[in-house]
C-alpha cells in the first residue's frame, strides 16, 4: 500500500515526469515552432525538480519508501545533483546547435526529461528490480535521441548500434538478477545486505555467478572496458549535444547506481568484486590511454577520453572505503564540469555553417579565438591532472583511497595511464598554440554555450581555491553509505 510517506520520499521525480508528461502535452498543441521555448521550459523543470529536492520535500536522508523499492539519501541527493545540472546543460547546449542543423523539435527536451527520470530512480534504486525498470526507463530515450538527426547515416548508426548493445546488457543484466534472486531468494538490497553477512560457500559460489553477469550489464552503462565497444562510435555519430549528454549525466548516474550496488547489498562480498572491478578499471585507463592517441576526431578522443575517466573513478569503488566513496563522488562533479565545458568547445567548432570534428581544426586556434582556445587548454591540462586545477583532485583523492588501502599496484598503473593520456591531451593544446593557424571558426555559436563554457572555464581553473563545499557534500554522500558498517 503505497502511503503518504512514500509519496514525499519520491515527490522530486513526480513533479518531474508531471512536469515533462505536460510539456509533451503542450509541444503536440501547440501553434508555430516553439522548440527553443520548450527547450527553456524543460531547464526550469529541472530546475523545480532541484526545488523541490533543496526544500527537503523529499523527506528525511535515509528514507526508504515502497516497501524498500527506493531510498532517499545523502548520497543518492549529491548524484541527483549532478543529473539535474548535467541535464540542464545539455539542453542549454543544444538550443543554437539544434537550430542551425534543423533539428529543433520538442520532442528532443522532452525526452531528455524522461530519461532523466529514470536517472533520478536509479541512484535511489533499493531493490534489483526497480534497479533495472529505472535503467530501461532511462535507455529507452537515448536510444531515440543518439539516432534523432534521422536524415544522417551516422546518427541512424549509432542509434541502432546503442540500441543493439543495449539490448545485450539487459539481457545480461537481467539474468545476473534471476541468478541473484535464485540463489538467495529475494531482490531487496537490505535483505541481500544482511543474508551476505557470514554466507555458506554454496550460497556465495551461486551468487557470485549471477554478480558477475549484474556487473557486466552496468559495466554497459558506464562504458568500462572491455564492454566499450558502443562508446566511440555512438559519440562519434549522434549530434554532438547528444555525446555531450551522453558524456555526463547517464555515466554519473550509472556511477552512483554501481556504487550503490557494490557497497550496499553487496558490501560483505567485497573480496569477491573487487577483482572484477580492479580489472576494469585497469583495462578502462590503459585503454582510454592509449587508443586515443592515433584519433584524429575529437569527439572520438573524448570518447576514449570518458572510457579513461570511467576507469579512473573504478579506482576510487576499489578501495571499498569510505574514503574511496568520496573520491568516486567527488571525481563525477568534477567530470561533469570538465566535459560538460570540451563539449562546448566542440560544438563551436564550425567553418562556413558546417561542423568541424578534427583535431587538427584546432591549429592556431589560439591567434584566432584566444578566449577558446584558453579555455580548452584548461579542461585539457585538467583532464590530464595537471595541479592546481580540479581535474589534479579528482585523480588525487582516487589515488590515496586506493594506497590507503594497499592497491599499490592500481594507484601505479592509474598514474603511469595519466601520464600517458597527457600526451593526447597535451597534443591538443600543442596544435592550438603552434601550429600554424587555419582559418577561424565561425562567430556566433550560441551565447548560452558560451556562457557554460566560461562558467565551467572558471569553475575547473579556480576549484581548489574553495574546494570545501563539493568536498563536504561528497564526505556526507559517502558517509551515507557506510553508516551500517
Amino acid at each position: 500500500m503505497v502511503t503518504v510517506r512514500d509519496l514525499h520520499a519520491v515527490l522530486p521525480e513526480l513533479v518531474l515526469v508531471c512536469l515533462a508528461m505536460t510539456l509533451l502535452i503542450y509541444g503536440v498543441f501547440r501553434t508555430g515552432d516553439a522548440g527553443r521555448r520548450l527547450s527553456w521550459l524543460a531547464v526550469a523543470a529541472l530546475a523545480a525538480t532541484g526545488l523541490v529536492m533543496a526544500a527537503g520535500w523529499s523527506g528525511a536522508s535515509g528514507t526508504v519508501a515502497f516497501g524498500g523499492q527506493f531510498v532517499d539519501d545523502m548520497f543518492a541527493r549529491f548524484m541527483k545533483w549532478l543529473i539535474l545540472l548535467g541535464s540542464a546543460l545539455a539542453i542549454v547546449m543544444s538550443l543554437a546547435y539544434n537550430e542551425r542543423e534543423g533539428i529543433q523539435r520538442f520532442e528532443y527536451p522532452v525526452l531528455i526529461l524522461f530519461a532523466t527520470v529514470g536517472m533520478l530512480l536509479m541512484v535511489s534504486a533499493g531493490d534489483l528490480m526497480s534497479l533495472y525498470v529505472a535503467i530501461e526507463l532511462q535507455s529507452l530515450p537515448l536510444y531515440v535521441i543518439a539516432a534523432f538527426r534521422r536524415d544522417s547515416v551516422r546518427s541512424s548508426e549509432a542509434g541502432l548500434k546503442y540500441f543493439v548493445l543495449g539490448a545485450l546488457s539487459s539481457g545480461m543484466l537481467l539474468y545476473g538478477i534471476s541468478m541473484i534472486y535464485g540463489f538467495t531468494g529475494t531482490t531487496r538490497f537490505s535483505e541481500l545486505s544482511d543474508l551476505f553477512v557470514g554466507p555458506d560457500l554454496s550460497l556465495g559460489v551461486g551468487v557470485v555467478v549471477g554478480l558477475v553477469f549484474l556487473l557486466a550489464g552496468l559495466a554497459f552503462k558506464i562504458s568500462a572496458v572491455p564492454f566499450h565497444m558502443w562508446t566511440p562510435d555512438v559519440y562519434e555519430g549522434a549530434p554532438t549535444p547528444v555525446t555531450a549528454f551522453f558524456a555526463v549525466a547517464p555515466k554519473i548516474a550509472a556511477v552512483g547506481l554501481l556504487v550503490r550496488t557494490m557497497v550496499g547489498p553487496f558490501g560483505e562480498l567485497f573480496s569477491e568484486w573487487q577483482q572484477i572491478i580492479i580489472l576494469l578499471s585497469v583495462a578502462s585507463m590503459i585503454l582510454g590511454a592509449l587508443a586515443a592517441i592515433w584519433q584524429t576526431s575529437i569527439k572520438r578522443l573524448l570518447a576514449y577520453s570518458s572510457i579513461g575517466h570511467v576507469g579512473y573513478a573504478l579506482v576510487g569503488l576499489a578501495a571499498g572505503s569510505e574514503e574511496g566513496v568520496r573520491g568516486v563522488a567527488l571525481y563525477m562533479a568534477i567530470y561533469l564540469a570538465m566535459n560538460a565545458g570540451a563539449f562546448c568547445c566542440v560544438l563551436a567548432m564550425r567553418r562556413q555553417g558546417a561542423q568541424v570534428e578534427g583535431i587538427g581544426d584546432l591549429a592556431g586556434l589560439a591567434r584566432t579565438q584566444p578566449m577558446m582556445a584558453c579555455a580548452m587548454a584548461i579542461f585539457m591540462f585538467s583532464m590530464a591532472g595537471i595541479p592546481p586545477l580540479a581535474g589534479f583532485f579528482g585523480k588525487l583523492y582516487v589515488f590515496l583511497a586506493a594506497v590507503n588501502e594497499g592497491l599499490y599496484l592500481l594507484a601505479i598503473v592509474g598514474i603511469l595511464t595519466s601520464v600517458v593520456g597527457a600526451y593526447y591531451y597535451l597534443r591538443i593544446v600543442k596544435i592550438m598554440y603552434f601550429d600554424k593557424a587555419e582559418e577561424a571558426f565561425d562567430q556566433g555559436s550560441g551565447r548560452e554555450v558560451g556562457v557554460v563554457m566560461a562558467v565551467a572555464a572558471l569553475f575547473t581553473l579556480l576549484f581548489f581555491v574553495y574546494p570545501a563545499p563539493v568536498v563536504a557534500a561528497a564526505e556526507a554522500a559517502a558517509a551515507v553509505l557506510f553508516a551500517g558498517s
